[in-house]
Formats: C-alpha cells, sequence, structure tokens
C-alpha cells in the first residue's frame, strides 16, 4: 500500500524555501512555481512543481495524488509558470492514462526514493500497470500560450 500525502508543517517549510529561491531567480533543477486560480475561491494559487520535460513536451505529474494545485489544474486549465525570472502562461491538458504511463515509468525510474512511496509500480514494472496507476497519479501536458488567448482576447 502507498503513502498518503499529507501536508506536515515540514513540507509547507520546504515549499516555502523553495518557493523562495525559485523566485530568486535561481535555477533549482527542474522546479517550477506554477500560480493557478483557485477552484472555488478564484484567488490566486502558488505552489512549487517539478517539470518533466519528454519528446519535447513538458508534463506536470501530480507525484503525491490528486492534491489541491492538481484539481485547481483540472478545473482552470490554464495557469502561469515561473522559472529563472520568466512568467509564461500555459495551457494544460490531462493525458489519458495509455499516454501517462511511460511519463510515469520515466518519473518513478528518475525520482527519489520519497516520491517512489506514493507509487504501487516500481521501475520494473509494465506500461499497463503505470497506466492503472495514472488514475492516481494525473499528468497534465503544458503547453506555452499567447497571452491574449490566455486572457480570452482575440488575436485582432
Amino acid at each position: 500500500m502507498t503513502k498518503t500525502y499529507r501536508v506536515t508543517p515540514f513540507v509547507r517549510m520546504t515549499n516555502l524555501f523553495t518557493t523562495a529561491v525559485v523566485r530568486t531567480r535561481l535555477h533549482m533543477g527542474k522546479m517550477a512555481l506554477l500560480t493557478v486560480a483557485g477552484r472555488k475561491s478564484g484567488v490566486p494559487r502558488t505552489v512549487p512543481v517539478a517539470i518533466m520535460e519528454r519528446d519535447g513536451q513538458r508534463y506536470l505529474i501530480g507525484a503525491f495524488g490528486e492534491v489541491n494545485w492538481v484539481r485547481n489544474l483540472r478545473a482552470a486549465g490554464e495557469a502561469t509558470l515561473t522559472r529563472g525570472g520568466v512568467t509564461e502562461h500555459v495551457a494544460a491538458v490531462e493525458v489519458t492514462p495509455d499516454e501517462a504511463a511511460p511519463i510515469l515509468k520515466e518519473n518513478v525510474s528518475s525520482a527519489p526514493a520519497f516520491v517512489r512511496a506514493y507509487f504501487e509500480t516500481t521501475p520494473e514494472s509494465s506500461l499497463a500497470d503505470f497506466a492503472r496507476e495514472a488514475q492516481q497519479h494525473p499528468v497534465f501536458r503544458l503547453t506555452a500560450v499567447d497571452d491574449r488567448e490566455f486572457n480570452g482576447r482575440d488575436a485582432a
């Protein structure tokens, strides 16, 4: 059985530290700040996330399951990413379990042990196992969006 994700004081402190470092324009590997409107309040929420790149595409993986940023991103379908002092608007589309399977497999293979603890699969598991795992760990494909399109205005 996998671990259930809990936002502990340590997690909050780590997220605050990571957010502060990413905002200073320092690069922290794959880390970026995801800002998405709250699904109920509409208030922008910012959380540090790891961006995965594969075959020229960028992905966000809900490694800890259906946490708040996942539910907010599902509802909004768009967000901003900030990394290295650059902010861009992105559209986020949740991929199918079959499309998510190889992405999750690659992610689990390179993930630290504390992340792998949230998965029932191992790097040696089949793609079918990872497709089943995708139901608990959503994967979003990110695509840059023109500001005018992002704000709902015509490109004229």
